[in-house]
């Protein structure tokens, strides 16, 4: 076996490179999917009619919880490839973390209570959970990804600017998923929120950027004046200004596709921004902070036919949930 395979050779050259495009993967699809679900509970603040608040619920009850699987898969897919950089990550930044994951837990916590009593006081915290945890969660979650990629402290502009700017693609792709699924009326009405939150994303990432040229955070400012970091951020415009259009037009399920691309390509754009480092503040490359040869082919083996299990699952789940969706409650 060692004579067809040596232990400190990879099954393919590029297998390190693999993993690190397969971790972004995860952190692309949680950003996508979750994503929509706090742009949900956000715009629920928006709303005082309950026919519309069940209508919300029931948009994103029967596939909430699985997507947050792209979380887990994410912090596992890092850890496994890449522990000194899980480690780091979140011993370096752990109240950003554990703020995080109390945000997910209330976030979680609001709908699963809300049909538990019917009083109006009762359901009224449950909505302040929901809605608060909804924007606490992609807020925190953007600002550790910034003090990972520019190598900024916890309350930085760049952390902040990209914490803000999670919570607008956030309600760009819950705008448009909603729009989606519910009726002309409210489609109406939700994609003001979502072309405002497009172009608050949009100025954002603008402003973001020139802020790490300007400031030098980490070493991102070089990677950002390049032909892929710029090629990045006019395909985010273009999505963003054709979505907008797209949804002007009543198009809603073409908005959604462009509005679900902006997410898509914020990772992509962390991917540019990183590599080849894979943690900015030690410095460490890719290739030194992945695993060794025999533990990431053996991950692999073993993990990757798993991962194109979970992806033809989630095909499956949206298949059968798609369509419009009614107000006959929580996970109707």
């Amino acid at each position: 076996m060692t004579d067809w395979l040596p232990v400190d050779a990879y099954l393919v050259e590029s297998l390190p490179e693999i993993w690190f495009g397969a971790v972004l993967f995860a952190l692309g699809m949680y950003l996508v999917l979750d994503g929509f679900d706090f742009g949900i509970g956000i715009l629920y603040a928006t709303l005082d009619d309950e026919h519309d608040r069940e209508t919300f619920l029931s948009a994103f009850g029967p596939v909430w919880d699985a997507n947050e699987v792209w979380l887990v898969a994410f912090g596992t897919m890092l850890l496994a490839a890449f522990p000194r950089v899980y480690s780091r990550l979140l011993a370096d930044h752990y109240l950003l973390a554990i703020g995080f994951v109390l945000a997910l837990l209330f976030r979680g916590l609001g709908p699963e209570l809300r049909e538990q009593r019917d009083e109006d006081r009762w359901q009224r915290y449950c909505d302040y959970s929901f809605i608060g945890g909804s924007a606490l969660a992609p807020l925190l979650f953007g600002m550790l990804a910034g003090c990972w990629v520019f190598d900024a402290p916890t309350l930085s502009l760049p952390s902040v600017l990209t914490g803000v700017g999670l919570v607008a693609v956030s309600v760009v792709t819950g705008a448009a998923f909603l729009a989606a699924k519910t009726d002309p009326d409210l489609a109406a009405t939700l994609r003001r929120y979502g072309i405002g939150a497009t172009a608050a994303y949009l100025g954002g990432v603008v402003v973001l950027l020139a802020t790490v040229v300007l400031t030098h955070a980490g070493g991102a400012a070089e990677a950002i004046l390049s032909w892929p970091v710029a090629t990045l951020v006019a395909a985010s415009v273009l999505a963003g200004v054709g979505g907008s259009a797209l949804a002007v037009r009543g198009r809603y399920t073409a908005w959604l596709v462009t509005a679900f691309a902006l997410p898509a390509l914020l990772t992509a754009l962390v991917a540019v921004l990183l590599y080849p480092t894979m943690y900015p503040p030690t410095e460490v490359t890719v290739r030194e902070a992945v695993v060794s040869p025999l533990a990431l082919n053996l991950t692999t083996i073993l993990g990757f036919p798993v991962l194109l299990l979970v992806l033809w699952y989630f095909k499956f789940l949206y298949g059968v949930f798609s369509g419009p969706v009614e107000g006959d409650g929580y996970g109707a």
